[in-house]
């Protein structure tokens, strides 16, 4: 099955013929039937999970922290005591983890997936980490006759919910269509970058610009709110001008501003500042590989290290915001 999903092409809208079309509902439905491997249900991989389960996909499901597998057990989902588990009992894997360090733990650890994987097994890897270990991964999983593919996401906690993120691909071309298969049940957007590697290259990227734009906008903010702006006049300003970004229009880093992001709710939840910090440390390393200048991404970099130093390091990254308005010391 998952073989013959493997070798369906991907086509645009207006290119894919009606066969492939049958074909791919065929094989959703037949597939729908087969559970899905996920490994880590955090503030992304919980309702990324979720979405899967919405579109018939059983689960077999595994998290570090067992309470975490609590309310997919009350729903029916099977769930096992480790990720080599989860290995031998699905042949699609999604795993969504917050760093190197456990991705390496969950794929080539003294109980990782590796050690009971399947061959002809697709294993797909959201977690945002160095490209050098994706591909060093990649390289584990070929030698077991399986197929590891980069597919980290873009959006935050609110896309994941609602099915709109957006998944960077890296890996083989032609198991992008199986891959595809899965990931059009998580996100809005699922697009092709290239060999394995290089959706993590695209995800630190846009990370980078997203810190970034993000310390702009707080600071922006706070200069205008200091200059006697109202701070929600300002933001429509802003957003009906040329500064306008994601950060100001979407997720606007001061309190009262919007409603539904984590600056309405004490900066809890969404996308956390170590998480942050640890993004813009890869790009960092990626930076110096290259030998590529990164001025503004060097001092975001640092400026989410001094946050995390200094009490934030729970708090969603747009608590940069009250950050700069209670250091005295700038």
């Amino acid at each position: 099955l998952r073989g013959a999903a493997s070798g369906l092409r991907f086509w645009s809208r207006r290119q894919r013929p009606a066969v492939a079309n049958l074909a791919v509902v065929c094989s959703r439905s037949m597939a729908s039937k087969t559970p899905v491997g996920f490994i880590g249900l955090g503030n992304m991989g919980n309702p990324m999970a979720k979405n899967l389960m919405k579109h018939g996909y059983p689960l077999i499901i595994y998290d570090v922290f067992p309470d975490a597998c609590k309310e997919f057990q009350d729903a029916g989902e099977q769930v096992v005591s480790c990720p080599a588990d989860v290995a031998e009992k699905a042949d699609r894997i999604i795993t969504m983890l917050p760093t190197s360090i456990n991705a390496i733990e969950a794929y080539s650890g003294a109980n990782g997936i590796l050690k009971k994987v399947k061959k002809g097994s697709l294993l797909i890897d959201s977690s945002t980490i160095d490209p050098a270990v994706s591909k060093e991964l990649a390289k584990e999983v070929e030698k077991m006759g399986a197929v590891f593919m980069d597919a980290p996401v873009s959006g935050g906690v609110g896309a994941a919910r609602s099915r709109n993120l957006t998944f960077m691909v890296g890996g083989v071309e032609d198991e992008f269509a199986a891959a595809q298969e899965l990931l059009g049940c998580m996100g809005s957007n699922v697009v092709y970058c290239g060999a394995v590697g290089t959706g993590q290259a695209a995800k630190i990227c846009n990370n980078m610009l997203l810190a970034i734009s993000m310390i702009g906008t707080a600071e922006a903010m706070n200069l205008g709110i200091r200059l006697g702006l109202d701070p929600k006049l300002l933001a429509k300003i802003l957003n009906m001008s040329s500064g306008r970004c994601w950060s100001s229009d979407t997720y606007n880093p001061v309190p009262g501003v919007m409603d539904g992001v984590p600056s309405a709710n004490n900066y809890q939840g969404g996308f956390g500042a170590t998480l942050m910090a640890k993004d813009l440390g890869l790009a960092q390393d990626s930076a110096t590989n290259t030998k590529s200048p990164i001025l503004l991404g060097s001092l975001a970099h640092q400026i989410y290290r001094m946050m995390c130093a200094k009490g934030y390091s729970k708090k969603d990254f747009s608590s940069v915001f009250q950050f700069l308005r209670e250091e005295e010391t700038f």
